[in-house]
């Protein structure tokens, strides 16, 4: 059987394609990674469906929507959790981080030069936010007891999880000094011996 024509285009920056571009280097599948510059992206907007990136096309069909992407591609490698309801929990921590991201958006912009306003609010707003999903991930964690986020062992909620870690710890120096377990956990995904040629020589971004 001929491998699948996959395509993946988002813009120069891990984001929120990065689970998905893990998913594909984890499962040993070749795909196009094509990143879209700020100055390109207007005249590629509307190509888009929804206007929007990431976009999936897999074997000439197109998909949009981050989580929509990354369940897809979960399914198809074996990465979606080991039965119905454990990929029931895996859909719920991905709507839990997608909830946090919306939290967490006014101060990441601001941080980032991206956006106005008081910074200083803003902050208090997110450590807020931070520490309240901090604790529901340690919380599954604790239950998983493999150092993954569910006990079956890795799923790609794991990559999401450990990029937007890794990026939050980007922009606030020491935000993890009093989450070991999670920084254990990130360290364990971009560990693993399937992602080092990737992580190795992917262009290095703040995000």
């Amino acid at each position: 059987m001929a491998p699948p024509k996959v395509k993946l285009t988002y813009f120069a920056a891990r984001g929120w394609a990065e689970a998905s571009r893990m998913i594909l280097h984890y499962s040993g599948v070749p795909f196009e990674d094509k990143r879209v510059t700020m100055e390109e992206w207007p005249s590629f907007k509307a190509s888009t469906p929804f206007g929007k990136m990431p976009v999936l096309e897999y074997n000439g069909q197109t998909l949009p929507e981050s989580q929509a992407i990354a369940r897809f591609l979960a399914r198809k490698y074996g990465l979606a959790g080991k039965d119905d309801w454990e990929q029931a929990q895996v859909d719920s921590v991905a709507d839990l981080y997608k909830d946090f991201g919306q939290k967490i958006r006014a101060y990441f912009n601001v941080a980032m030069g991206r956006g106005e306003g008081d910074k200083d609010a803003l902050l208090k707003e997110f450590m807020e936010a931070f520490e309240e999903q901090m604790g529901h991930v340690e919380n599954f964690l604790k239950t998983a007891k493999n150092g993954f986020l569910m006990p079956s062992g890795l799923t790609w909620i794991d990559f999401l999880a450990a990029e937007l870690h890794d990026t939050l710890g980007n922009v606030i120096p020491d935000l993890y000094k009093n989450h070991h377990e999670i920084v254990k956990h990130s360290e364990k995904v971009h560990s693993l011996p399937q992602l080092q040629e990737y992580l190795q020589n992917r262009p290095k971004t703040i995000n």
